[in-house]
């Protein structure tokens, strides 16, 4: 089957295309580029005025399955990805039934292949149970499939512990995803440390507890060898340190959430826990310092730390909710609105944020719109914007940070494997 996307204007920068050109995809790739493609093809889109752009990799995500399906699963958070222009994913491994085995990975694998609606790539945890002390066995994860690392949620303490780790998985070339947080100085904060914690009469989480920690594991990544991801980076230090680090030549790369360049410790001041999340909401200037970091590369890539979770766990006292908010319906709607609506990146550089460098990082082929390629595409109307609402979302959880806010950048279609995956029958 073929199916040509045409008048389109085509945004790839993994292979510098940014032009009104016509896509045929053949199959599930990616056949021809070029203006006024003709060719029979089976059926067609008609993307005049919109972006063409590739799908979204989204290296940050939490599909609760398996052990918590009433929060999200494997097939309603893939069905919300593609719904964001989403369209690969990776599922940290802080499920409920951890995926820190050979045997759990196998599970979660049946599990994608019933039900994804999305690509998966398996991140399996660093430690077992994720409790920083054993490590699993990296070689067997990689044969199983396992592409990346992560005790997300937690940090290994033991640098003894970590530097073994960083040694290991540098050895079977598998990366790992570090979850920065020294827990002895966040002491079970629930919001920034300063004014805010102050204002609001709750326990703070410091800066500290953030950016001495990414020191520490860069440090390590160094003294290894190895390369090192950190992950939704929140303040202005943690971007000095990184930026240093880069500087000096180590292998470090790193990620932001939309919240953290979108909002700011001032939406806490409601105690409304969609605006709770860990690392917390910061300062303005620390919202400045990630926004520039982003601009400069110092930050490479945008995820969403999808953290879906249920209204008992988040409509209750904000000290007493869970932290974390969805972001896989709004990752691109929120780099449109805020970042290229700002002018603080083009649409250019948006995509490689979103989509070219995730790809890069993790060592997948995707991330590009070009002849060889998965065809895996988004189409989005930039401009047109929408209201975000809980009855907006398909996936299981609605406790995101831009309910209420009006956000520019539709998605039209979402295409998969060279299939439409999702139509938007609103637009």
């Amino acid at each position: 089957m073929k199916l040509l996307i045409k008048n389109g204007h085509v945004v790839s920068p993994a292979n510098n295309l940014d032009a009104a050109v016509d896509v045929l995809i053949d199959g599930n790739k990616i056949s021809k580029i070029g203006k006024n493609l003709k060719d029979n093809a089976d059926s067609s889109i008609d993307a005049l005025g919109k972006i063409v752009m590739p799908g979204v990799v989204d290296m940050h995500v939490h599909l609760r399955e398996p052990g918590r399906e009433d929060k999200e699963t494997v097939g309603s958070g893939t069905l919300a990805a593609i719904h964001g222009g989403v369209t690969s994913v990776l599922p940290m491994a802080n499920t409920l039934v951890c995926i820190d085995c050979v045997e759990n990975v196998k599970l979660l694998k049946n599990i994608i292949a019933k039900s994804a609606k999305a690509n998966v790539y398996l991140c399996a945890a660093i430690t077992k149970s994720r409790e920083g002390k054993e490590l699993m066995n990296f070689a067997r994860l990689k044969k199983e499939g396992v592409i990346a690392l992560s005790d997300d949620g937690a940090s290994i303490d033991s640098d003894e512990v970590m530097l073994k780790a960083l040694k290991k998985a540098k050895d079977c070339k598998m990366l790992v995803l570090c979850h920065s947080e020294d827990k002895a100085l966040s002491a079970n904060g629930v919001v920034n440390l300063g004014f805010t914690s102050t204002k609001m009469g709750l326990r703070g989480i410091s800066k500290e507890s953030e950016y001495k920690r990414i020191e520490r594991d860069i440090s390590l990544a160094q003294k290894a060898g190895a390369p090192i991801h950190i992950t939704h980076i929140s303040c202005l230090e943690s971007v000095a340190a990184i930026a240093r680090a880069k500087t000096k030549g180590v292998k470090v790369t790193a990620d932001t959430a939309p919240h953290y360049f979108a909002l700011s410790e001032e939406d806490v001041w409601s105690y409304d826990a969609n605006m709770k999340m860990n690392p917390p909401l910061r300062t303005k200037e620390d919202v400045t310092a990630i926004r520039e970091a982003l601009k400069s590369g110092v930050i490479d890539a945008i995820a969403s730390d999808h953290a879906p979770h249920t209204e008992n766990e988040k409509e209750i006292e904000f000290e007493r909710a869970e932290f974390g908010v969805i972001g896989l319906e709004t990752i691109l709607s929120a780099g449109i609105t805020y970042l290229v609506g700002q002018t603080v990146l083009d649409m250019n550089e948006l995509v490689k944020k979103l989509c070219v460098n995730p790809a890069k990082i993790l060592g997948i082929k995707k991330g590009a719109i070009e002849p060889g390629y998965d065809a895996d595409i988004a189409i989005v109307s930039k401009d047109k914007e929408w209201l975000v609402k809980k009855s907006c979302f398909v996936s299981r959880s609605k406790n995101s940070a831009f309910l209420g806010k009006n956000l520019k950048g539709v998605v039209d279609y979402t295409i998969l494997s060279g299939k439409i995956a999702y139509a938007n029958v609103n637009k």
